[in-house]
């Protein structure tokens, strides 16, 4: 949880549009269409949303992985594209990102303390005596044993290599780390200790963490604040706790009635939304609101009309017309028992 009296932003996305041209050239794919948010010093600021929503995207424009076509990102203020290559290397430093697949993000052929020590050589950070004592730390913090560090990645788990991609980020002493989707690719018994380990590592290190994933059991867990992504735009960005209890969004709620309940069906009271039909091209998409094709709540305003981001309640954003302070508006379509709704296409 972010640290108490602190609220600066650390990042700031200001009407954030990425474009990527199509095969063809013809047309333009807006993976990330108009963006408006801030992160603060010390939260784990949760983005969540579904596939082709824009969530990888944006997390490694957030890095300075990928520039913006239009809008800016600033780092504590700073344009990281306005710096110069010197600078900019420098700068870069505090801004890292970890990856969704553990395996993918190691070099076969490297040892393990040679890829954690690997920033710090590009960095030029001391010499080879103190990276490889530095690095034997951080895998040590981790939660490896100094036994690893000469073993290679294909030696390892899934949940030990994730640990070693950790540790490399830690060696540069970053303020902001992305996680994109960092425990997705792991088993389900040991994301607990994954994210209790990133816990641990924000409050002794002081770390922002933007935490990007499908998951919502996840995401609520560990997030300070919440923001809901769908195709390219955001849909809410609010406090956790409003966001998952009290949801403004349509969308929103149709991904939060989506979660497995651990009860048998006969005593599910929930009801689960269904959401007819794939998410839209971001290619060519919807007029007005972007949910629209989906919505369950739909009415003739969102087809011609884009909604206001508007704040409902104190740092509670929706973009929807109907939304109020009381909730998202009803639905006009039929929904479905969880128990029930098995071989249906669901939001999630």
């Amino acid at each position: 949880m972010a640290a108490p009296g602190i609220d600066h932003g650390v990042l700031a996305v200001r009407d954030l549009r990425i474009l990527f041209p199509t095969r063809d050239g013809r047309d333009t794919v807006k993976a990330i269409d108009g963006m408006d948010f801030e992160v603060r010093a010390g939260e784990t600021f949760g983005i969540i949303g579904e596939s082709g929503s824009g969530k990888t995207t944006l997390g490694r424009a957030l890095v300075s992985l990928l520039p913006p076509t239009e809008g800016q990102i600033l780092h504590d203020g700073t344009d990281p594209s306005a710096l110069g290559t010197s600078a900019f290397r420098k700068h870069r430093r505090d801004y890292q990102i970890i990856f969704q697949d553990p395996n993918a993000a190691l070099n076969p052929r490297m040892t393990i303390i040679d890829s954690v020590v690997e920033p710090m050589e590009i960095m030029r950070e001391g010499n080879a005596e103190t990276r490889r004592r530095r690095g034997i730390e951080v895998l040590e913090r981790v939660g490896l044993s100094s036994e690893a560090a000469d073993r290679y990645p294909h030696q390892l788990s899934g949940g030990q290599k994730q640990r070693v991609n950790i540790a490399r980020v830690l060696t540069l002493r970053p303020k902001v780390i992305v996680c994109d989707e960092v425990v997705a690719a792991l088993d389900v018994s040991i994301r607990g200790d994954v994210l209790n380990l990133f816990a641990d590592l924000q409050r002794e290190f002081g770390l922002t963490y933007v935490f990007i994933t499908h998951d919502i059991s996840v995401v609520s867990h560990i997030s300070d604040r919440i923001a809901v992504t769908y195709l390219g735009k955001l849909m809410e960005l609010g406090p956790a706790e409003e966001v998952v209890e009290h949801p403004l969004h349509p969308y929103t709620r149709a991904l939060l009635s989506a979660e497995p309940i651990p009860l048998p069906s006969h005593l599910r009271v929930d009801r689960r939304i269904i959401l007819e039909g794939e998410i839209p091209s971001p290619v060519a998409p919807p007029s007005g609101c972007r949910f629209r094709t989906r919505c369950p709540s739909v009415q003739p305003r969102c087809v011609t009309e884009i909604p206001e981001w508007r704040e409902v309640k104190p740092g509670h954003r929706v973009a929807c017309h109907f939304a109020t302070a009381d909730g998202p508006p009803p639905n006009n379509q039929k929904t479905l028992n969880a128990s029930s709704s098995l071989g249906e296409t669901t939001c999630v």
